[in-house]
């Protein structure tokens, strides 16, 4: 079966590594499945499922009952490969997907995973919800899988404030009295869903006190989701609902962890380095033309 790149929406990138290769400086041949288990993996992440969470909202689990691979020419040790996968088929309660591995243009591996919807006690099939159905086969016809809600605390303080514990109290451990404070109640707060309605990312935007200077904080994604762009969503809701209003620049304290990503959606380092909640933050900016 002769598949190419552009067959495929999502693609999962890795390099391979020493430890993956045989004698031959081949990659050894169990090593392909690990390769599709870990695309699969970040494939829910695109569908901006939490896995554990969406399964436990589905009530239900994912089971492999079938796995074939075809062989067509060898990945070697520092190869980059690109590992591409889509939802092919979907039945009463099996879900298809079918993978690719490429290294450039050239396709080296094809894969088929099955797997089955069963009951997580008695690891019985049953029916794949419609909701899952319609999340996978939107996904593959190009839709988004997230939906970012502007509002005030009494309507998204509920769903923001869960995101904000796991994150920052249950994570950072920052004390719980600093996480919440009385801006809340005036900030307009942005809260990403996705398409089971569960809360994923969250952030507010609060005023500084300094003329059309507007401030985001408390910016948080679910920690398994990281990387799927949901932050910058949030933060492009809030930047964009900024200039709407006339603002002249947006600033944030950054966690010094997180500076790459403000950096490279246009902010800029302004001042030095300081301590917030027992954290390294850095203030950035971005001014709104």
């Amino acid at each position: 079966m002769s598949l190419k790149r552009s067959d495929f929406r999502f693609v999962h990138r890795l390099r391979v590594r020493w430890a993956e290769v045989d004698m031959q400086k081949i990659v050894f041949n169990a090593h392909y499945l690990m390769y599709f288990d870990t695309a699969i993996s970040d494939y829910w992440r695109a569908l901006a499922l939490p896995y554990e969470a969406a399964m436990q909202r589905l009530e239900g689990d994912l089971y492999v009952v079938k796995a074939t691979l075809e062989f067509h020419a060898s990945a070697r040790v520092d190869d980059q490969i690109e590992v591409a996968m889509k939802c092919g088929r979907i039945g009463t309660s099996s879900i298809q997907f079918t993978g690719a591995i490429f290294r450039g243009d050239e396709h080296l591996i094809s894969g088929d995973i099955v797997y089955v919807f069963a009951d997580p006690g008695s690891q019985t099939s049953r029916p794949v919800p419609q909701a899952l159905r319609d999340i996978l086969m939107g996904y593959e016809a190009g839709e988004t899988m997230s939906t970012v809600k502007l509002g005030a605390w009494n309507e998204l303080g509920a769903d923001a404030q869960r995101i904000r514990t796991e994150v920052f109290v249950q994570e950072q451990r920052i004390p719980k009295d600093l996480e919440h404070d009385e801006a809340d109640l005036t900030a307009l707060h942005a809260v990403a869903h996705n398409r089971l309605g569960q809360p994923v990312a969250t952030g507010r935007l609060i005023p500084t006190g300094a003329p059309r200077v507007s401030q985001v904080g408390r910016l948080a994604v679910n920690r398994v989701l990281r990387g799927g762009h949901l932050g910058q969503q949030v933060l492009q809701a809030l930047t964009d609902a900024a200039r709407a209003r006339g603002d002249r620049e947006v600033m944030l304290h950054a966690q010094r962890s997180a500076e790459g990503f403000y950096e490279r959606l246009g902010y800029q380092r302004r001042g030095e380095p300081f301590d917030e909640a027992g954290i390294a933050h850095q203030e950035m900016f971005v001014p709104l033309r």
